[in-house]
């Protein structure tokens, strides 16, 4: 089960192009995908492709470990109520959890203050052979800092750091330079972007409120920043532009409808992955000849 080369085409931010967030759909791709059935019938398509890509991840899993070369990074972004969670669970079902790490950051603590805006992440990165998950990443420091710059202040920056937009550039220029290392490294970056309308963030919220069983999910500080909505567009605008690269390319997701969101990240994983013509590590002779004589041993015990 693959997703259309032409839709892996609509989703990805080429290299060099801007990101048009504005010009992208948050409810259907460009090209079709789930045919020209009605909203329940392409539910009901969106869900059994999920499943299929569902599949395929967990072989694709068990070869990224056999093969002890690769790593898989994916990271998640998007605005509250975007569903990262929701794709996290839905999506990586299928997968081996000894083999997959979700991390999510969430404000800086004291120690990683003292660091530069890298220094948690790194420690956080997948192994070879492994998947990890980021539940937001660095790109925080270009997206929640820069809308909320009075952060900086808290990050002990040397005096002759450069502010405003000298800043944020000199910062993607660092993310574009760390992403190429891991690339080089064997560590194959998917960067999706999950995207909400303002409508539907407002709808989710608003769940959450009339919800129990949700309540634990919302926070006061959801609503102070719906209420930055437009300033996080324009950072999300700037820094996808700015950090699509050919090794790491930007992949944006229409995230109106979950079922369709959940489907296409699953579709861009299988995608990337299939890429690195994964294979079981070969036995030679000598391997097959020890092999023969445990079977051997076994069979005689």
């Amino acid at each position: 089960m693959k997703l259309p080369k032409q839709v892996i085409g609509d989703l990805m931010v080429t290299p060099g192009e801007a990101a048009d967030l504005g010009d992208r759909s948050t409810r259907v791709t460009k090209s079709e995908w789930l045919g020209a059935a009605g909203k329940s019938r392409s539910k009901d398509l969106a869900e059994a492709d999920l499943e299929a890509f569902n599949e395929e991840l967990a072989v694709a899993q068990e070869l990224l470990y056999a093969s002890d070369t690769y790593a898989l990074l994916v990271i998640l972004q998007a605005l509250d109520a975007g569903g990262k969670d929701g794709t996290i669970k839905h999506v990586m079902s299928g997968v081996n959890p000894q083999g997959c790490e979700v991390v999510a950051f969430k404000a800086p603590s004291a120690e990683e203050l003292s660091h530069d805006f890298l220094w948690r992440c790194v420690k956080a990165l997948p192994e070879r052979g492994r998947i990890g998950i980021f539940n937001r990443s660095y790109y925080e420091e270009v997206l929640v800092t820069r809308v909320h710059p009075d952060i900086l202040a808290g990050q002990h920056l040397p005096p002759d750091t450069p502010t405003g937009d000298k800043l944020w550039h000199q910062r993607y220029k660092d993310i574009n330079a760390f992403e190429r290392h891991l690339h080089r490294n064997g560590t194959r970056i998917v960067k999706i972007f999950l995207h909400v309308s303002k409508d539907e963030q407002k709808k989710r919220l608003l769940e959450r409120l009339d919800d129990p069983a949700k309540y634990w999910k919302f926070s006061t500080a959801d609503l102070a920043e719906r209420a930055h909505f437009e300033d996080y567009t324009m950072a999300y605008e700037a820094m996808i532009t700015a950090t699509s690269t050919r090794w790491a390319p930007w992949y944006v997701v229409p995230a109106d409808h979950k079922y369709a969101g959940r489907a296409l990240v699953g579709g861009v994983l299988n995608h990337v992955i299939e890429q690195l013509e994964l294979h079981l590590p070969e036995v030679d002779a000598a391997g097959r000849l020890a092999l023969e004589k445990a079977r051997t041993a076994l069979q005689a015990d």
